[in-house]
């Protein structure tokens, strides 16, 4: 009976073994259990999808514990935002996974679904657990690798695989969008279909004139003219993606509207980024996540492949027949922005924890050319205690700047390094962004800043001020005199354009935020020419390499407008993914 027993144990035991990587298999996006690996300690992100769009999460971790959460980016209904915050209420204090059916949560069941999906994403990557886009186990080859997964390098990725090439795309973080994950205002193109449909009057010749001043005409004019002239083609292409572009607003250095956003002005960045990676995903493009870009492959005098560090320490090369630039700025990297600008030392950043320039030591090994490093934007509209991007199209859609004396002091629509340069020269280098309800319910990226309780609110002026801490009477005078030099429509103080004074601001509830200039953007980099080549010092290109968005310098000049950073990410991330394609296909 014995000897019966033990041979039908090891039967069971046999095909139990032989089923369960079977089993596995059809479950492998569940999270894993939380025996498998405590959460490492520091910031972890993740994106999940809600019923408003993208929701992307901030967890803190201490002492494997998290100890804070906050929603970065989300468009939730106010309806939602009960049940969002409730679910991240939830999370702290947790050492393991969060589940509707676990954890017992109700109401508002596609929000809080995407906020587990977005929490779930972030534990993982904190307890250094494998994602499901972390692959790369040993050498391979491919047609094309794209480094870095942010907006510019999915765009070039989609556009080559969209043509036939087999595409990978490594990214060091364990999240993929980069900076764009962040990007709030929109996209700008002149003469687009978008624009004709809304009845806005608009010329590439103006795009091209705005953008050069804004520059202080230290741009690189042939990637001026190409970025504009491509602009068009690429809001469609976006579009035929499933991008909602179907709002257009207006930001600073812009004379008219040309920013093209989702519908009621939510944040253009998490929305892009879930297109881009399904697009990626529809055309087979191996997105690996956790992998490191250590350096570039030279072969036969042109750039071959590129050598790889994983997160547990392993290295592996990929060989290519092109290599695609797409890491991103160095705003986060404060030791080589104080570097080249000493004056920013101590500034605060808005950049995600990964725009470190890494990509500037490789390049340089191979011979390209850097230019316009010291070329560094701060924005000027950063939340005042806990940094965070207010979107310029709040002052787009008529919100105006007053100083803690509660005065206005500047045109709030002029170019960046104007509108910084004059709040840095306030009392205590800050001020207050001032709008009503008629501007709040005209932009939905409002809704996050509500959320995260930043916004001071009030029913009258007199006691918005109170609570401001600003003599009522002079805040009072203030509104007023916008209210009447808006309906007029005439600036007599600062020559803010009629079509720039969007609203009276007189409908109540009001609302105010302290705000301060942060680093936001490098407008150096890599020196590229139209087609997206990297070039020697000489000017001439390196065979096999392509790079493309803020990792490249030369577009913006001195200075970025508001809105062409995700056009410069989009338009010449295509660009490069074209040309990397025509070049492989000989096209």
């Amino acid at each position: 009976m014995k000897k019966f027993f033990s041979s039908w144990t090891y039967l069971v035991i046999t095909i139990f073994t032989l089923l369960s990587p079977l089993a596995s298999c059809s479950h492998d996006h569940e999270p894993p259990t939380p025996a498998e690996a405590v959460m490492r300690d520091g910031i972890w992100e993740g994106t999940g999808e809600g019923r408003g769009g993208t929701i992307l999460v901030r967890i803190t971790v201490t002492n494997h514990i998290i100890t804070d959460t906050k929603a970065v980016s989300q468009s939730e209904s106010s309806f939602a935002q009960e049940a969002l915050n409730k679910v991240l209420s939830n999370a702290i204090g947790r050492t393991d996974y969060l589940s509707l059916e676990t954890d017992g949560i109700t109401g508002a069941t596609l929000t809080s679904q995407g906020v587990i999906d977005a929490l779930t994403m972030a534990i993982t990557a904190a307890k250094g657990e494998r994602s499901e886009e972390e692959t790369g186990d040993g050498d391979c080859s491919c047609d094309i690798v794209v480094v870095g997964a942010g907006g510019a390098g999915l765009c070039a990725a989609v556009e080559a695989a969209s043509q036939g090439c087999k595409v990978i795309v490594v990214e060091k973080q364990g999240i993929v969008g980069g900076n764009t994950n962040y990007s709030t205002g929109g996209i700008n193109a002149a003469e687009t279909s978008v624009q004709r449909g809304l009845g806005i009057y608009d010329s590439k010749e103006l795009f091209y004139d705005d953008t050069m001043k804004g520059g202080h005409y230290l741009n690189d004019s042939s990637l001026v003219r190409s970025f504009v002239e491509n602009g068009p083609l690429t809001i469609d292409w976006l579009i035929s993606l499933g991008t909602d572009l179907s709002d257009v607003g207006l930001m600073g250095g812009s004379s008219v509207k040309r920013t093209h956003r989702p519908q009621g002005g939510t944040a253009i960045g998490p929305h892009l980024m879930k297109v881009l990676k399904e697009a990626a995903h529809t055309r087979n493009v191996e997105i690996r996540t956790n992998n490191k870009v250590t350096g570039l492959i030279s072969q036969n005098n042109r750039i071959g492949g590129v050598n790889i560090e994983k997160k547990d320490g392993s290295t592996y090369s990929i060989l290519a027949k092109v290599v695609i630039i797409a890491t991103g700025g160095f705003g986060a990297n404060l030791e080589m922005v104080t570097r080249y600008c000493p004056n920013l030392r101590g500034m605060a950043t808005l950049n995600h924890q990964g725009a470190t320039g890494d990509a500037f030591t490789w390049i340089k090994a191979v011979g390209g050319y850097l230019i316009d490093l010291d070329k560094i934007q701060i924005h000027p509209t950063s939340e005042y205690v806990n940094h965070i991007l207010i979107t310029e199209a709040v002052r787009g859609n008529g919100a105006i700047l007053v100083n803690s004396d509660g005065q206005r002091f500047v045109n709030e629509m002029q170019t960046r390094d104007s509108v910084s340069a004059a709040i840095l020269s306030q009392r205590g280098g800050m001020a207050y962004l001032l709008f009503d309800q008629q501007v709040r319910q005209s932009l939905a990226s409002i809704e996050t800043y509500q959320n995260q309780g930043v916004l001071i609110s009030a029913a009258t002026i007199a006691e918005l001020a109170d609570k401001m801490g600003i003599n009522r009477q002079t805040l009072t005078s203030t509104m007023s005199r916008y209210t009447e030099m808006q309906l007029n429509g005439k600036d007599d103080d600062f020559g803010r354009a009629a079509s720039a004074m969007t609203a009276p601001l007189n409908v109540p509830p009001f609302y105010a935020v302290g705000v301060t200039p942060a680093i936001h953007h490098t407008m150096g980099g890599i020196k590229v020419d139209p087609d997206m080549h990297v070039l020697r010092e000489d000017g001439t290109v390196l065979p096999g390499l392509y790079a493309a968005g803020e990792v490249t310098g030369g577009l913006h000049g001195a200075n970025r407008l508001g809105g062409n950073g995700v056009g410069d990410v989009v338009v010449n991330g295509k660009i490069a993914g074209r040309n990397a394609a025509k070049e492989i296909l000989g096209l």
